[in-house]
């Protein structure tokens, strides 16, 4: 027999299958194969809740689900590549191509260009007789007999704007207070009053009828309007925005005050911001995370063994701000400023090392910027005016 022949007759011979070579399987993931897992996990999510994660800082399982949708949903090509997973609709590649006329006519979706009897500016639902109008006067424009008294003001909130010293916020019913500055439709305008002329109150079937009154309105192109609370309200909801305070002016304060320490005053601690710097993915994708907490030692001498405990995450920290109390309570100075952003702390189980769970609360998902304003806050004693808005992540006045 030839070579070849008692080879195949000995490889023939394998009953056992130990000579049949099988590729070796690496455990590591491809891209494509993390990116698809990813986005499994969002549609598990969705099939045992029946509906998209939300960023939910005390879950961080649901925030990292969140996080990573949000990131696909800004990335084109992803959204494309996870397409046939998309069951739920999640991603946004479904995308008309609107190319000629014919194709905005066929797009006709909510039936405007329809051969019915009635057009495009037939209304059959609106009163002709417009009683509820006749009833009580209408809120309109007119020109600022003394605009000068407000123009200044005007044109300085929207350079702090376009520096970026304040900010424009959903609006909600609280923040509408007398004082205060919003935009709608693109114009800003300054609430200087708010005269009521009703009360909150319920009727004998129960229903709630809101407080209202004529406003005074005064808006940067140099007119003003007396339109009702109420509707102010509904304007801003339906396109506005809340203009937030300027916290350059209580800074300044802050370091008015405390530029003048001398020997006689009594160091009472540290107050600290600090960021972690584990590697856990858990921790990583959690942006704006800091601690915030007080020491009777400094800083870096109380984060020397940080890795160590968990109150640091069993991790490395670095120290973004910190400040040297004197002549008060330092340990109750810590727990106004965790009340304050009560809402923002994250619940996150760390493990010791003889596997012990822990659960530390010093951890706020908050911006730094807001932290170091509410500790000015809290120095000038102004705390009590402002509140913390989670959604929008800035302070604003109540």
């Amino acid at each position: 027999m030839d070579k070849e022949s008692i080879l195949d007759e000995i490889f023939g011979d394998d009953p056992l299958g130990l000579l049949v070579v099988k590729p070796v399987r690496t455990a590591v993931r491809t891209s494509d194969e993390r990116l698809a897992a990813s986005f499994d996990a969002i549609n598990d999510f969705f099939d045992k809740n029946k509906r998209e994660p939300k960023p939910d800082i005390t879950n961080i399982s649901e925030y990292q689900l969140y996080s990573t949708l949000k990131g696909l949903r800004e990335n084109r090509e992803k959204s494309l590549a996870l397409e046939p997973q998309d069951k739920y609709d999640l991603l946004p590649t479904k995308q008309k191509e609107i190319n000629s006329i014919d194709d905005i006519f066929n797009d006709d979706s909510l039936d405007i260009f329809s051969d019915d009897a009635e057009g495009l500016f037939d209304f059959k639902h609106t009163p002709k007789d417009f009683k509820r109008a006749e009833a009580e006067s209408i809120g309109k424009r007119v020109a600022c007999k003394y605009f000068d008294k407000y123009e200044h003001l005007l044109k300085e909130v929207q350079r702090d704007l376009s520096l970026g010293k304040r900010k424009l916020v959903d609006f909600k019913e609280a923040n509408l207070r007398v004082g205060g500055y919003y935009v709608h439709n693109g114009v800003l305008f300054f609430l200087e009053s708010i005269d009521y002329t009703r009360k909150e109150h319920y009727k004998e079937d129960g229903t709630r009828v809101r407080e209202d009154g004529r406003t005074r309105c005064i808006f940067e192109n140099g007119t003003e309007s007396n339109i009702l609370k109420r509707s102010v309200e509904k304007n801003l909801y339906a396109n506005g925005s809340v203009v937030t305070e300027n916290m350059d002016s209580i800074s300044e304060e802050f370091i008015e005050k405390f530029s003048d320490i001398t020997e006689k005053d009594k160091e009472a601690g540290y107050i600290y911001v600090l960021k972690s710097e584990s590697k856990k993915e858990e921790i990583t994708t959690i942006e704006n995370l800091y601690k915030i907490g007080y020491s009777t030692t400094p800083v870096e001498q109380r984060i020397k063994n940080a890795e160590n405990e968990v109150t640091y995450l069993m991790a490395s920290v670095s120290i973004e701000s910190s400040w040297k109390c004197y002549n008060m309570n330092a340990q109750k100075f810590e727990k106004l400023i965790h009340n304050f952003f009560g809402s923002s702390c994250l619940e996150v189980d760390v493990f010791d090392k003889k596997g012990k769970r822990h659960t530390p609360r010093e951890w706020f998902v908050v911006p730094l910027e807001a932290i170091e304003q509410v500790i000015a806050l809290i120095i000038t004693e102004k705390i009590m005016d402002y509140k913390y808005d989670a959604v929008n992540m800035i302070v604003v006045r109540k």
